[in-house]
């Protein structure tokens, strides 16, 4: 297929640069193309405008109907859309897999989530009802990122459609091909003309999409982009931001007893896995002081040694594949390069994997931090900074010591402690002796501070999908001079 923007209905080709989306296992091209230009971003607003009454007007089974359609067309097409997620992102097979379980999974959990959360009620009262209804806002832009580049933006975009709102989609530069499966899909269910459109391309495209007059903007990505969307929008309060962003996570481990391998295990989990790109990933490691914390880091090292890092596709199957581009490669190598240059103390050594097909693929590493100055990053590669610290005090302080609050976790065997880091910590996934990177599809999933806008995703994406219309109803007129205060006789 040529033609790989969808607006209004018709498949057409680009207007603007080249471009292609490269396996960074391989550094070859899976898939080209060209941008939208900023005229077809205009008319895939347009194209979603002009869709919107007629969408919003359908009766809610009408479109949950259509979503579930769209499940089935995402289960049926799995395996194909598993391994491009493969091929343009590295991530190993087993975890494009489960990434498509949970794309079908969304729907029947918004649907539920939809009724839960926005769904109408009805009162009786003395002179007629009082009813809650809710609303779809009209045109919702989604902007996707590359790591989960179906799951993300798919956890905007059903339940947008589900609410009744019409959707302009930009996936990532770097995963366009699996954005053009997922509508494909969405189009295969029967979805009327105009109500999803897909425009390709990167920053110039995205900046055209969002110079149209939208009504919401469903943001994956960095917390730099998500400051940059806020000032944009500051004087246009009506446009709805949901903003899931980034974050220099922590994981505190204290008083967890003496299974250091368990312990070194959840680390890995929280801090390694997908190669440490997703936004929940633990980058900040708070360990307490003496051997407790010096056998924890040893047994890190030790099970860090033995992770496959390898194609998507390698038998057998790999623990982690590349980063995204060589570019992101040498950006993240090259930060953490400057963090031992300011003092670090290598716990693990980090680098190029030189048996690998590409200089994408880096091996993990763990740099002690204890006493030295560092920026509050997020570095999006599997690199973890550790911090020594004397007492439980300590550790919480230095956990809440970022501008970020996307995740945080506890590793103890103390209830009392987790107690108090639950209540202490400022993030809004917290999890206690599982990975900072766990999360449940029934439950909310966003941050505060540079990591969001307090409009978490997952089930709290209803919350952002419509508003809520608050209505006093009776089914005719009647007086209320009676009520009427201060009249003549």
């Amino acid at each position: 297929m040529t033609r790989h923007s969808f607006i209004g209905g018709r498949w057409v080709a680009g207007e603007a640069a080249a471009f292609a989306s490269i396996d960074p296992a391989t550094g070859e091209a899976v898939w080209n193309g060209r941008a939208a230009s900023a005229e077809q971003a205009r008319d895939a607003v347009l194209a979603a405008r002009d869709a919107f009454p007629a969408w919003a007007a359908l009766e809610r089974q009408d479109r949950i109907d259509i979503l579930r359609r769209y499940k089935a067309e995402l289960q049926a097409r799995a395996p194909a859309m598993a391994e491009v997620i493969s091929r343009e992102t590295g991530k190993p097979l087993w975890e494009t897999r489960g990434e498509l379980a949970s794309m079908a999974g969304k729907v029947d959990v918004s649907i539920r989530a939809y009724a839960e959360r926005t769904g109408e009620r009805t009162t009786e009262t003395a002179f007629g009802q009082a009813t809650l209804r809710h609303r779809p806002h009209g045109v919702a832009a989604v902007l996707g990122p590359f790591n989960f580049p179906g799951h993300l933006p798919n956890g905007h975009i059903v339940p947008a459609l589900l609410a009744g709102d019409t959707v302009v989609f930009k996936p990532s530069e770097m995963t366009p091909w699996t954005g053009q499966l997922m509508v494909e899909a969405l189009e295969a269910a029967g979805v009327p003309a105009g109500v999803v459109n897909l425009v390709q391309g990167a920053r110039e495209t995205g900046a055209a999409l969002l110079d149209q007059p939208i009504d919401a903007l469903m943001f994956t990505g960095s917390g730099a982009a998500g400051a940059h969307f806020r000032r944009k929008f500051a004087d246009d309060p009506h446009v709805i931001l949901a903003l899931e962003l980034g974050g220099n996570n922590p994981l505190v481990v204290w008083d967890a007893g003496d299974d250091a391998e368990a312990l070194a295990s959840l680390v890995v989990q929280s801090a390694f896995i997908t190669t440490g790109q997703r936004c929940s990933c633990a980058r900040r490691l708070i360990l307490p002081q003496g051997p407790e914390g010096d056998h924890i880091l040893e047994a890190l090292a030790a099970l860090s040694r033995r992770l496959v890092i390898d194609r998507w596709d390698a038998d057998p199957e790999p623990y982690m594949g590349p980063l995204i581009s060589v570019r992101g490669a040498e950006e993240a190598l090259g930060r953490m390069g400057e963090l031992a240059d300011r003092g670090g103390r290598i716990i693990l050594p980090w680098g190029r994997v030189d048996t690998a097909p590409s200089a994408a693929f880096v091996s993990p590493g763990v740099l002690d931090v204890t006493g030295v100055q560092v920026p509050d990053e997020e570095i999006f590669a599997p690199f973890l900074q550790v911090r020594r610290v004397g007492s439980f005090d300590e550790a919480l302080k230095a956990a809440n010591d970022t501008r970020y609050g996307l995740s945080a976790g506890l590793l103890s065997n103390d209830a009392d402690l987790w107690a108090r880091f639950s209540r202490g910590i400022r993030a809004g996934v917290v999890n206690w002796n599982r990975p900072t990177t766990g999360a449940a599809a029934d439950m909310p999933f966003g941050g505060l501070g540079a990591s969001g806008n307090h409009r978490p995703s997952a089930y709290y994406a209803a919350d952002y999908c419509a508003y809520p219309v608050a209505s006093f109803e009776a089914d005719g007129v009647r007086s209320v001079v009676g009520e009427m205060k201060g009249l003549r006789a």
